[in-house]
Order: C-alpha cells, then sequence, then structure tokens
C-alpha cells in the first residue's frame, strides 16, 4: 500500500502555533528554545530514520500533581515495587493505554500486581489476598498509578478484577505447602533468568511453571485431574511464588517475557465487515485501481485500533488474508496493492513494535517515547494452506532481511502524523481542555533514532 500523504507541514505548523500562542498568552514563562530540539544532519551516507517522542512541558511535572486518595485498608507495600509502579504507570500514560494495552500496558500492569503479591507472601506466608483486601488494593493501586499519569481506566481496560489477586480456585496458597509440594529448585532453575529470544520457542520455563500448577492443582484431589481454568488459577499462584524468589526488576522481566509468548501468537486486532473488499476483488478482478481502493480503505481501518508487535502483524496479515480466501479473494492482494506488514499497526507512516518486550521511556529532558520496529518495505505475506501462526516458532515463519534507512525526511512526515494523532489522542482523553492544552504546549518536537528489530 502506497504510504498515505502526509498533512501539509504548512497546516501543522500553523496549528501548532496557534496552540503555542495560546500557551504563551496563559503562562507568560514558556521559553520558546524548549519547545522542539535543534536538529542537525548526521553527517552520514545514510541516515537512519527517526521516531517521533512526545516532550511534556517543563511548567508541569510528569505526574499530575495530585495526591492519591489511599484506603488505608490495604496489606500490600507498594513502596517495595516503587520503581516497577513507575515503569507501570509510564507504560499505561493515560492518553497511550488504550493503544498501547495490549502489548506494554496491560502486560505490565499484570506483572506489577504479582511482583506486590510475591512480596507480600515474604510477610504473610499466603500467596494471596482475601475478597475485601483484593477490592481496597486494587482501588489503592490504581489511585497511585494515576496520580503518577497512567489512565484512570486501566482496571477495564486490562480486564483485572478483586478477583484477579486472589486464589480463585487454586486449592493452595500457603508458600510453605507450595514448596513441599513443588521442586522449587528446578522452578527457579527454569524461570530465574528467562531468555527472551529462546523461551517462546522452548518453553523452557512455560513448561516448568506449567508442571507446578499441575501439581498443586491436584492437591486433595486424589488424583483426578483438575480442570484447565483450575491449572490456569494455579499458574498465577506459581507466578507469585517466583515474584517471592526474585528481586521486583528480575521478577517483572520474567512475567514481561512470558506474556510477550503469549500475546505474539495471535492477531490482537477486530476485523470489521469486509462485503465491499470482497466484492471489488472477489474472484476474477476486473478492476484493479477499484479492489486496491477497497483494500487501503480497509486497511486504514485497521490501522485505527491499536500499536502490535512485528509478530503480530504477521498473523493479521495471515487472518485477514485467510478470511479473504473464503469469501473468494483468490489473487494475492497484498502484492497486487503494495500492503505492507507495518500497514496494520496504528499509525499510517508505520510503526511495528518489538517482538521482545518493550517500555515506555520518560525522563525529564527528552520526555515520553517508545521504540518501533519500523519495517517499512516489508511486504505482508499472503496466507498459504500450510500456515502455522508466527508465534508458535515452526521454524519457517520468518520476517525478510529490515530494509537500510533511505532518508531521514521519512522522520519528518512521521512527526507530522504523529502530531495529529497525539492532539487528537489527548483531546479524547485527557481529564479537561485546558490540561489538554497544557499537554500539547509542552510536546515540542523531538526524535528518537531507529532502533532494534527483534
Amino acid at each position: 500500500m502506497r504510504v498515505q500523504e502526509g498533512v501539509p507541514i504548512s497546516l501543522i505548523l500553523q496549528l501548532y502555533l496557534l496552540l503555542l500562542y495560546l500557551c504563551l498568552y496563559r503562562s507568560h514563562s514558556l521559553p520558546l528554545n524548549s519547545m522542539a530540539p535543534d536538529i542537525s544532519p548526521t553527517g552520514t551516507a545514510d541516515p537512519q530514520p527517526f521516531l517521533p517522542l512526545l516532550a511534556p512541558s517543563p511548567l508541569i511535572p510528569f505526574t499530575k500533581g495530585i495526591l492519591p486518595t489511599l484506603s488505608g485498608l490495604c496489606k500490600l507495600n507498594f513502596s517495595a515495587a516503587e520503581s516497577i509502579m513507575r515503569i507501570t504507570a509510564t507504560d499505561c500514560w493515560a492518553s497511550f493505554a488504550p493503544f498501547l494495552a495490549n502489548v506494554v500496558c496491560c502486560p505490565q500492569f499484570d506483572a506489577t500486581l504479582v511482583i506486590l503479591l510475591g512480596h507480600y507472601s515474604k510477610s504473610s506466608g499466603v500467596l494471596n489476598l482475601d475478597e475485601t483486601n483484593a477490592k481496597h488494593c486494587l482501588s489503592d493501586f490504581e489511585n497511585i498509578l494515576e496520580s503518577q499519569g497512567a489512565n484512570s481506566n486501566l482496571r477495564k481496560m486490562c480486564s483485572i478484577h478483586p478477583a484477579s489477586l486472589t486464589e480463585a480456585s487454586c486449592p493452595v496458597v500457603d508458600v510453605n505447602k507450595f514448596e513441599s509440594i513443588v521442586n522449587s529448585s528446578k522452578l527457579l532453575a527454569a524461570c530465574g533468568k528467562l531468555d527472551h529470544v529462546n523461551e517462546c520457542c522452548h518453553q523452557v520455563c512455560q513448561n516448568a511453571v506449567l508442571d507446578a500448577a499441575k501439581k498443586i492443582a491436584m492437591n486433595g484431589t486424589l488424583g483426578t485431574l483438575p480442570v484447565n481454568s483450575t491449572i490456569d488459577d494455579c499458574k498465577n499462584i506459581v507466578f507469585r511464588w517466583l515474584a517471592n524468589k526474585l528481586d521486583p526488576s528480575s521478577a517483572n522481566g520474567v512475567l514481561r517475557g512470558l506474556s510477550n509468548c503469549k500475546v505474539n501468537k495471535v492477531c490482537p486486532l477486530d476485523f470489521p465487515d469486509m462485503k465491499n473488499l470482497t466484492s471489488k476483488c472477489g474472484d476474477t478482478i476486473s478492476n484493479q485501481t477499484s479492489c486496491c481502493k477497497a483494500v487501503e480503505s480497509y486497511v486504514a481501518n485497521l490501522q485505527e485500533q491499536s500499536f502490535i508487535t512485528n509478530l503480530q502483524a504477521l498473523n493479521c496479515a495471515a487472518s485477514l488474508g485467510m478470511r479473504l480466501q473464503k469469501a473468494n479473494v483468490t489473487q494475492n492482494v497484498y502484492d497486487l496493492c503494495h500492503i505492507n506488514l507495518k500497514d496494520f499497526s496504528l499509525q499510517g507512516s508505520g510503526c511495528l513494535l518489538p517482538s521482545l518486550p518493550s517500555d515506555v521511556t520518560y525522563d525529564k529532558t527528552s520526555g515520553i517515547g517508545f521504540i518501533c520496529d519500523l519495517n517499512d518495505n516489508i511486504e505482508a505475506p499472503w496466507p498459504s494452506a500450510s500456515f502455522v501462526p508466527a508465534g508458535s516458532c515452526n521454524g519457517t515463519t520468518k520476517l525478510p532481511a529490515l530494509p537500510a534507512a533511505t532518508s531521514a525526511q521519512s522522520g519528518l512526515y512521521m512527526r507530522n502524523q504523529m502530531l495529529l494523532f497525539l492532539i487528537i489522542a489527548s483531546a479524547i482523553y485527557c481529564e479537561s481542555c485546558w490540561y489538554t492544552l497544557q499537554l500539547i504546549c509542552g510536546w515540542g518536537i523531538g526524535f528518537y533514532h531507529l532502533i532494534l528489530p527483534f
């Protein structure tokens, strides 16, 4: 698919200058040189493209400056995972959280709760909370994150409930009892240091967790096999036990790595009705222009949903392709209409997240940003009858080699697209017009260099 034409830079600048004028009028103190960094040529023959960055205003802190209201009834020690909670607040930053929920925000949100419960078990001796305490703790947890800039709707967005902090249907929550049933040293050896590159394929830690979960799930059942839901609940207990034995940073790495194995196996996008697409491209394509316009329009709607990883993009391309094949679209419309992997992710200019765990970053100087794995010219593969999901490590699913960067101008285009996106997203998700205006005023335009493939 041809890259959609960017918004004219003159229009972007006019909009940006208008907002800047409003900010200056209100604050009278914003230094003009804080709005954009000095970007000089790299001096290389093959400059790398850039990734846009969001820089908050120096006039306002990253947090909203609101002291969280806590219940005083939660037994969890939030200070024990303070650094991890800061990562979570940044990963789930207010405006971006809905678009990064599947890959970044919710896995980190869930991991932090597991770490807090694991630390709690060191003093309590149990790997769960009762329902009443779980309700207070989840509310306090959300309030703390929101006070640090996180989205206010994380519980619903990530499908976390007070029951998620209890034992659910797992029969073993006592630490000593757990260790009397499970081979603790074997479990720690398998999961203490996760191999992020190979774990999803070889499942060393995942198999150890499953084995431990089955053992505690069968406790007291007289040999009868536990149902899958009980095994899943016991997996959560195993994760909390690991968080008990590992320091917060190590536990976070393990949990995020395991979650990425899961999310990369599937396509998280919803595919709307494709009648118009199949009518234009079905059977023998009589009008290529009409077909490709329908394909581009359909994919453009997919781009409005969320950021996805490179492996998820492979699965999304295959999933859509198989649906089209079942609807009698037999010709490879990806090749015909130049559909690339990046076209399945949020931005029209293309941003695929890495398949390995990544976080949103923040510092006072450069602001907020996140890593993109820009597969600029990799065409989406049309699925064959023998397609196997990309996350299943079948040994044949490999992304083509990354193309060499051609020009830093692509970064300028992305900057325009991202600026519009950020203005729209902030206007939708921020709590007030003035807070939105403050954010926009402080954005400035900055860049990260293109980072890393997989």
